[in-house]
């Protein structure tokens, strides 16, 4: 459903991030990973309301670009708690 309005970018973006996030858990150890993945995370926040804002149609809407646009803004809403889950996890592993 995200290609109905947003860009190609949008899912690239989210889907580089959830490689990472993949990366991040299987290796408990690194801190790196968990940095990445926080910054990835941080970045998709800003990139997200810049494709959203970009991308949003005055009129006709139909429902499954209503229903797309949902979904990202309810994904954009919830990556601060993503964020700070992944800042704790970041924490427990050693970091300042």
């Amino acid at each position: 459903c995200m290609n109905y309005i947003l860009p190609p970018s949008y899912a690239w973006g989210n889907f580089s991030v959830l490689a990472v996030g993949i990366w991040a858990i299987v290796q408990r150890d690194s801190l790196d990973a968990i940095v990445m993945f926080l910054t990835g995370l941080l970045l998709t926040v800003l990139t997200d309301i810049i494709h959203i804002s970009v991308s949003y149609p005055s009129h006709d809407l139909s429902d499954t670009k209503r229903f797309s646009l949902g979904m990202a803004i309810f994904s954009l809403l919830l990556k601060p708690l993503s964020c700070y889950l992944v800042y704790r996890m970041y924490r427990e592993r050693g970091g300042e």
